[in-house]
């Protein structure tokens, strides 16, 4: 398991345009980072290497920051000495960029003369080592503001001594879960959806766990996920990562997933060396077969 963090953070956060850095920027500010948006490229340098840091920090740059070169970057932000430097990437589907620009009615800072699409592409071709290179990559398509403020939370919230273990569940009627790190497919476990005394229930509910429960695929399941955590957490852990989601999917996000979720979380959450928070994505979205 990784250890006390004994060093201050350095953050650089880029991405697409519009996939929010302005917003992660803010929450991060929010959460008593020292924040700095659209430094110049030779300024970068002095920032990373101007003495000893004893806050967190976070640099916003993107292809409009003067002098931005994406194969430069990540080499530059990990030569610092006395933090722990990271790469953050944001990225979003371009159909949803390209409804933020219109919305906003924007232009975007690589096409200001042609269709945002234009500039979208030309961006994530020119960005792309920068999203090979980083340690973490999220996915705005899908997220609100406070779902993203919520994800840079657990992400980036908590400087205590233990690593964090996020467990979703979710509907894969309603959306893969685009920020986790681990995603399980639950659906091929028996349905509750299909017993109607089940159905208005929840996997919170002790029919449903029971029901689940006499399938005898369940608890060979729950062992070979267990078994599986059990070894690729820490590997997280010890690669530096102080965070890691796992998230269960099944059809609906009210049964299956939802029984998982609290049925490990609660396995975690008697080890005294990780931090384990848990969200149901779905649950309260009403039944579509889940």
């Amino acid at each position: 398991m990784a250890g006390a963090r004994r060093l201050p953070r350095l953050l650089l956060v880029t991405g697409m345009s519009g996939a929010g850095k302005s917003t992660v920027l803010d929450a991060l500010e929010d959460m008593g980072w020292e924040v700095v948006d659209n430094l110049p490229a030779d300024l970068l340098q002095e920032f990373v290497q101007g003495g000893r840091r004893t806050v967190n920090a976070a640099v916003g740059m993107d292809v409009r920051s003067r002098g931005f070169d994406p194969e430069m970057l990540p080499e530059l932000i990990r030569s610092a000495d006395g933090v722990e430097a990271e790469l953050l990437y944001l990225d979003c589907a371009g159909g949803e960029l390209i409804r933020r620009y219109d919305e906003t009615r924007r232009r975007h800072p690589l096409a200001p003369d042609r269709p945002a699409e234009d500039g979208i592409g030309r961006e994530r071709e020119i960005t792309a080592p920068l999203r090979n290179a980083a340690d973490s990559v999220v996915d705005t398509t899908d997220l609100s503001p406070a779902e993203l403020r919520d994800e840079l939370r657990r992400r980036y919230g908590d400087d205590s001594d233990q690593p964090v273990l996020t467990i979703y569940s979710f509907a894969f009627s309603r959306g893969i879960l685009r920020t986790a790190d681990l995603v399980f497919d639950l659906r091929f476990l028996p349905n509750p959806h299909w017993v109607e005394e089940l159905r208005p229930l929840t996997g919170a509910d002790q029919p449903v766990r029971d029901y689940l429960a006499e399938d005898p695929s369940w608890a060979e399941t729950m062992g070979r996920i267990e078994s599986l955590l059990i070894d690729w957490i820490p590997r997280y852990w010890g690669a530096g990562k102080s965070y890691v989601t796992v998230a269960f999917g099944c059809t609906g996000g009210r049964h299956r997933s939802v029984v998982i979720a609290e049925d490990l979380a609660a396995r975690y959450r008697r080890r005294d060396d990780v931090f384990v928070e848990v969200v149901h994505r779905d649950v309260d979205k009403g039944s579509s077969g889940a």
